[in-house]
């Protein structure tokens, strides 16, 4: 533990410059969706060349893609002892509406112990919590327990869509004995958790097309399919009255959440009581035979996210429109492809077609779930590590949502994922008034900093998947 020790009191010492630093990070306004800050996307890729030269990492690289480029830097001089990849991203979501934020968005600001910034969760201080270790660590010893490799991205908020293409003309570089990601939360509030697992993402509109234009309902209502009761009819043949996906083959190849899984987030007491009372809805609802949260994480799901088409103003317009639609996603668990997933899809909408319409589908981009078995050595080290500075037990968790290229790490690098997150639900990330609660900034740094002396004492065949 003394290693712990030396880095609680270095943190410490640092804690503002640190914090003065990160906030020089979190004023560049690197938006990756609008193309007016494609300059600041390059300025916040040279902050992180400089930041990694002052922590100690070598062969530090601004590499180009077909987007916004990455930024590379590794230390290699640890013989034998394994390879950590940190991966994380620079690029942040755009700000609207900018008149619900309380202070300006790049103009960081501290309050009630929460540093308010786009970025500041999401990810652009948990990025800064990676770096600060390795100097932290450097500064102590003049080197690291392990090796460690970083990859920070560019384009995460806008689906990291050159990602893949770079990771796979650059397996060699990237080789590696794990990937560490900070870039999902904890339980909640003093409350730490490793998430194993994410489920994937896939989707579809439907357009459902009828008379070439608008109809008159007294004139033509009865005598010719109505395109909005059409989807409507569609939409319904999804699920049934329980919520089970009614689509052939839907279910056939999802992998079944084992005892030991079903008894940790038993033990987790999630209070769903609590649940409906915060988001305010007289019942929960999902399939029968699971909890919330396995229903939430461990099972796919089929959801309506948008339906459209005829009048929706004030009064009354008595037509039949000529068009409607629909736009659905599914989120997937592991063993489930999201390329099958669509074909079903397909077939489902092709059999239940109503008559007198012509309905066409178009695909959504998408994403593989993805797992690393919660007993893995690297899981349970995070797990040790956020025990020693936290001082509760740490809780082993899915993901509901989706972060697509970590399945793409998953397939092309082929090596276990740790998801070690430092933010938590509450902090806006995505809205205005993005925040980051510091004293998860504190204890982060020194959970990461331990980690790597975790990993030290594991041989690389004992971390293969």
């Amino acid at each position: 533990m003394a290693h712990l020790e030396q880095l609680d009191q270095y943190f410490k010492e640092q804690r503002d410059t640190h914090l003065e630093e990160l906030n020089e990070f979190l004023r560049i306004p690197s938006i990756s969706a609008l193309s007016e800050h494609k300059a600041d996307m390059q300025k916040a890729a040279e902050w992180l060349v400089q930041s990694f030269d002052a922590a100690g990492l070598e062969n530090v690289s601004i590499d180009e893609t077909d987007g916004h480029p990455v930024v590379y830097g590794d230390w290699l001089h640890a013989e034998g002892k394994p390879t950590i990849l940190v991966y994380g991203h620079y690029d942040v979501q755009p700000v609207d509406p900018l008149e619900l934020w309380d202070s300006p968005p790049f103009e960081p600001e501290v309050r009630d112990n929460k540093l308010f910034a786009r970025g500041a969760s999401d990810d652009k201080g948990q990025v800064f919590m990676h770096i600060k270790a390795v100097e932290a660590l450097m500064k102590q010893s003049g080197k690291l327990p392990v090796n460690v490799k970083f990859l920070i991205e560019g384009e995460e908020e806008v689906g990291s869509p050159n990602l893949e293409k770079y990771i796979r003309e650059n397996k060699d570089k990237l080789a590696a004995d794990i990937i560490v990601i900070s870039d999902t939360g904890m339980q909640g509030p003093g409350q730490p958790a490793v998430c194993y697992g994410l489920r994937g993402l896939t989707g579809v509109q439907i357009d459902v097309k009828g008379a070439k234009g608008d109809l008159h309902s007294g004139l033509y209502g009865g005598g010719v399919q109505n395109p909005l009761h059409a989807i409507v009819e569609l939409l319904a043949s999804f699920r049934d009255k329980e919520g089970t996906i009614a689509v052939e083959g839907f279910y056939d190849n999802v992998r079944e959440l084992t005892e030991e899984e079903r008894a940790a987030y038993e033990a987790l007491g999630f209070d769903e009581e609590a649940l409906k009372e915060e988001i305010d809805v007289p019942a929960l609802f999902g399939e029968k035979g699971f909890s919330y949260l396995e229903q939430t994480w461990a099972r796919p799901t089929l959801e309506i996210n948008g339906l459209f088409g005829g009048f929706s103003g004030e009064g009354i317009k008595t037509v039949l429109p000529s068009e409607a639609g629909a736009k659905i996603t599914c989120r997937l668990v592991p063993d489930q492809d999201p390329d099958e997933i669509v074909e079903k899809l397909k077939a489902h909408i092709e059999k239940h077609k109503p008559a007198g319409v012509t309905v066409t589908v178009t695909e959504f981009d998408k994403g593989k779930p993805f797992i690393t078995p919660f007993d893995h050595p690297a899981i349970q080290a995070a797990g040790r590590s956020y025990e020693k500075v936290y001082h509760v037990p740490t809780a082993y968790t899915r993901g509901g949502g989706s972060i697509p290229i970590v399945a793409a790490f998953d397939e092309i690098l082929e090596l276990p994922v740790v998801l070690m997150g430092f933010g938590l639900s509450t902090e806006n990330f995505h809205a205005p008034n993005e925040h980051f609660h510091l004293e998860n900034f504190d204890q982060g740094l020194r959970v990461i900093g331990d980690y790597y002396y975790e990993i030290e004492s594991f041989s690389k065949e004992e971390l293969k998947k």
